[in-house]
């Protein structure tokens, strides 16, 4: 039986002792990170991964690929995520997959499932729900996971969450944050976290091939309604052209947010067979809506969803439609 334990978009705290509950009684943990990841899913994993090993609780963390973030590899047991599933399992945790496909595979439906997540897309997939759409982060639910049951943090496990809450929160600078936001990245600090070290290892290692790539993505920029709605889009040829990853141009959509003018943008690229759409707004534009019409999701003011589709100007109209019909 499902147990969701949210109260007026607030979570129940007792979740977190039947979560612990639950992983204690297991015999073998997968951790799961969602499709496409990022800082927020790896560290989470990673900060529960850390926890475990250190406790001798058996565990993988799992994606579905191989292709994961390098430049996270400085968390400990990032080199231990592994794209094949053990054999044997009697409990899965997800961490920041704001829907059930995000997982990227179907679970036997007798394993139980926590489900750790901060998207305001997510429809409570799990036995065990601790979904809060008011976090900054997953990470920081994590965090709330470990101090509600007075689990030590040690200097890794308070890297990682650190890692998972400053990425998130595009360097603290979104709404999600709060002052409790900031007393537990104090406290992560005290733990040994260091904030300069982390931001030198996530902003100071890019590739050359970002800034081959960047300049022809910027330069596809359109906009409309007056400059308040703004595309660009990244092609398979340019990847071929610079070298450049998928996440050497993700920057790009930012800086198009960065603009005064600019109230919606969306970046389209080919990911897997796929034209991929990430969207951001200001203000109090629910671009998850948005993400929803094509089975994606996300939070207010940034989502995404992929279109089954590899004609980038066929899925850029149907996502401008949408958009279009929010002015209406």
């Amino acid at each position: 039986m499902k147990k969701d334990f949210i109260v007026s978009n607030k979570i129940d705290m007792s979740c977190y002792t039947q979560a612990l509950e639950l992983i204690e009684k297991s015999r073998y943990i997968l951790i799961i990170t969602h499709v496409n990841p990022d800082a927020d899913t790896i560290s989470s994993a990673l900060a529960l991964s850390i926890f475990f090993h250190e406790n001798k609780i058996k565990h993988k963390v799992f994606n579905v690929s191989s292709d994961l973030p390098e430049n996270l590899n400085f968390i400990d047991r990032f080199d231990k995520i592994t794209d094949q599933l053990p054999k044997f399992f009697d409990l899965a945790i997800s961490v920041d997959c704001g829907t059930y496909p995000r997982l990227g595979l179907k679970l036997d439906p007798s394993i139980p499932l926590i489900n750790f997540d901060h998207h305001k897309s997510n429809n409570n997939f799990g036995m065990i729900n601790i979904v809060d759409p008011q976090k900054s982060s997953t990470a920081e639910i994590v965090y709330d996971f470990f101090k509600h049951n007075g689990l030590y943090i040690t200097k890794s496990s308070a890297t990682a969450l650190y890692v998972g809450i400053y990425d998130d929160s595009l360097a603290f600078s979104l709404g999600r944050c709060d002052e409790l936001t900031f007393d537990k990245v104090n406290f992560l600090v005290q733990c040994g976290a260091s904030p300069s070290g982390i931001a030198n290892k996530l902003l100071r290692r890019d590739s050359l091939a970002k800034y081959r790539i960047i300049p022809k993505v910027l330069d596809s920029l359109e906009l409309y309604k007056e400059g308040e709605v703004a595309s660009i889009i990244a092609t398979q040829e340019w990847f071929k052209q610079t070298g450049a990853h998928n996440r050497d141009c993700e920057d790009a959509l930012d800086m198009i947010m960065s603009m005064a003018i600019v109230k919606i943008a969306f970046f389209a690229r080919i990911v897997e067979g796929k034209t991929r759409i990430s969207i951001r707004s200001k203000d109090k534009t629910d671009v998850s809506k948005i993400a929803g019409y094509f089975d994606g999701g996300g939070h207010y003011n940034a989502a995404g969803c992929s279109i089954n589709t590899t004609n980038i100007e066929e899925a850029k109209q149907l996502v401008l439609k949408e958009i279009f019909e929010l002015y209406e």
